[in-house]
């Protein structure tokens, strides 16, 4: 139980600090349906069961630029066996903001390509409607050839919103790197997924 009060306590202040629920998810590595059920058993009512979740807190890595670099070559060299696999080339890594940046970064100077980013965010701010859209200030995706980096897969439903968007600008998605895929999806939107650690729950 230790773990949920912390959990419950994390969800408190990043709301209190103004963050919705999509963005707590993403900083928590949950789902929204887990931040829901956080913030609602923290007012100590009638709650439902605990969505079937798992929290994933990769701060050991990501404090150490060493560990996280290391982690960036392990990734890159997942990405270059599955471009190998289907003879694809890249033109450009994609790291979905926040936490996918530092490893895109990352990928893209072991790779030598250029780099774009990729913000979600929600219309509504209430995690209704997930939408998204492409920095200006990094590389343009037309008719590039792409890997797209994050941190957690958790339902693919931005990785989902990240592909649509790129094939609707010309671009091809060849594959999808991650640390941890908690989907357990071999590919979102027909684009293989490649993960260090690939969570598979049991019940």
């Amino acid at each position: 139980m230790k773990n949920i009060d912390k959990l419950i306590q994390k969800a408190l202040e990043l709301q209190a600090n103004g963050l919705v629920t999509r963005q707590i998810a993403d900083e928590l590595n949950v789902s929204r349906e887990t931040v829901t059920w956080l913030l609602t058993r923290s007012k100590k009512e009638e709650v439902s069961p605990a969505p079937k979740d798992i929290s994933v807190n990769w701060r050991s890595i990501g404090k150490s630029a060493f560990r996280t670099r290391h982690v960036g070559i392990a990734m890159c060299d997942m990405i270059l066996d599955t471009v190998a696999a289907t003879g694809n080339d890249i033109d450009l890594v994609v790291g979905i903001g926040l936490s996918g940046v530092p490893l895109a970064t990352l990928i893209a100077e072991e790779l030598g390509t250029e780099l774009s980013v990729y913000h979600s965010y929600n219309e509504q701010g209430d995690g209704s409607k997930l939408q998204g859209a492409f920095s200006r200030n990094f590389a343009s995706i037309k008719e590039q050839k792409c890997v797209i980096v994050d941190d957690v897969i958790t339902t693919g439903n931005t990785m989902n919103d990240v592909v649509t968007h790129l094939r609707s600008s010309g671009a091809k998605p060849v594959a999808i790197a991650v640390l941890v895929d908690k989907s357990g999806s071999e590919t979102l939107s027909e684009v293989p997924v490649k993960a260090l650690v690939r969570i598979v729950r049991v019940d």
